[in-house]
């Protein structure tokens, strides 16, 4: 609706970021005093309607002599609303969502039945935990795929590897924590019962009432990884930024985030429990299929003895098959706001990554205010398309 046309003589080796500077002075005077200015603008041929590269020059994008040129604003990119809003709006939706199955059978059950042969039929729960797991695998993939997308997807990352390269012995839980000093147990000892039980609560309180009496309960716990030092936490934070420039392109920046996917996975590979390994292998099984039964059964002794002297289904190899994306289930949870949202977040990326190896630290992912709310639909969108 406003603006103005000029005619613009330049050489054909001069680059399109150039023209583009030239093009402004006459539209926006004084503004190339701010360098943003420049990157918030493009411009599109015409005839063509192709968005022009601001590294190629006149000869490249073959612009040709009395070609018309479109000089305009970019436009904002939108901002993503807040994760409470959308749980907001998520839970007024649920209360205002029609009653199902269930709720109506209970609320008609004394009314006479209409039809005799009317049956119900009854069909068993699948196990969340097993489904769970296919659906971190293809959550994990979509999400990589979103965050590539972002301009800022390698910086993202670099912060979330750095994050990675701190020393987990030294991150418990606060909630889980603060749950066990307030049943009387001493905070120094609640921690060496949190950090040898993933985080389960339950299962700390379980061996701090097994060891109250236990002379070395408050010695150190053996064996851990002393803690990196400032030094080596910058070469690796270094090595994991070390990239190409913004001029290289974006397939060197796809590179560099795969390699920044790799290491992410590699530093949340699964950790059998040592003393169930132990327990185990004192049982006559060799250690690499104790290690692949624990991994199966989310490091649950009693379960992995099941399935070593069991038929060992599921196989390790089935541990990395994802949800049939085209499944209901599966498009239910993409279609969730909350999910959508969570999604587009680096730390999500890395709960699913880490609960996908380690399920016991799920509680920990629950109780997280950025990721808390994106499990908590999952598991309700599964429980209703499940429930009969």
């Amino acid at each position: 609706m406003e603006g103005a046309e000029w005619l613009e003589e330049v050489p054909e080796d001069t680059t399109v970021e150039k023209l583009k500077e030239r093009c402004l002075k006459h539209c926006v005077p004084g503004s190339l005093e701010d360098p943003k200015t420049v990157t918030h603008h493009k411009l599109i041929h015409a005839t063509s309607e192709k968005v022009l590269t601001d590294t190629k020059t006149v000869l490249e994008e073959n612009i040709q002599d009395r070609d018309v040129l479109l000089l305009v604003r970019k436009r904002a990119p939108t901002l993503l609303p807040k994760m409470a809003d959308v749980v907001a709006e998520e839970k007024r939706k649920q209360e205002q969502k029609a009653p199902d199955k269930d709720a109506i059978l209970k609320a008609t059950a004394n009314l006479p039945a209409r039809s005799v042969d009317r049956t119900v039929t009854h069909h068993n729960m699948r196990d969340f935990q097993t489904e769970l797991r296919k659906i971190l695998v293809s959550l994990i993939e979509v999400a990589q795929k979103l965050l590539a997308l972002n301009p800022d997807a390698v910086e993202l990352f670099k912060k979330a590897n750095a994050m990675l390269d701190e020393d987990e012995e030294d991150r418990v839980d606060e909630i889980a924590l603060r749950q066990l000093t307030e049943m009387g147990f001493p905070e120094s000892r609640a921690v060496k019962a949190l950090r040898l039980n993933h985080m389960s609560v339950t299962q700390a309180m379980e061996w701090l009432i097994e060891h109250a009496d236990d002379p070395s309960v408050d010695a150190p716990l053996p064996g851990q990884a002393p803690a990196e030092t400032p030094a080596e936490g910058a070469a690796s934070s270094a090595e994991a930024a070390a990239g190409p420039s913004s001029e290289e392109g974006g397939e060197e920046a796809k590179d560099e985030l795969t390699e920044i996917f790799k290491k992410i996975r590699r530093k949340r590979e699964f950790r059998p429990d040592p003393r169930a390994v132990i327990a185990l292998m004192e049982m006559g099984f060799d250690e690499k299929e104790v290690v692949d039964a624990l991994r199966v059964n989310n490091n649950q002794q009693n379960a992995a003895c099941e399935w070593l002297l069991g038929d060992r289904k599921p196989s390790p190899e089935d541990l990395d098959k994802g949800i049939d994306t085209n499944s209901p289930l599966f498009q239910a949870i993409l279609e969730n706001p909350v999910v959508q949202l969570g999604l587009t977040n680096p730390k999500t990326l890395l709960a699913f990554e880490d609960m996908l190896e380690n399920p016991l630290n799920s509680t920990q992912w629950m109780n997280d205010p950025e990721t808390g709310p994106v499990m908590l639909q999952i598991s309700r969108i599964f429980q209703t398309l499940n429930r009969t």
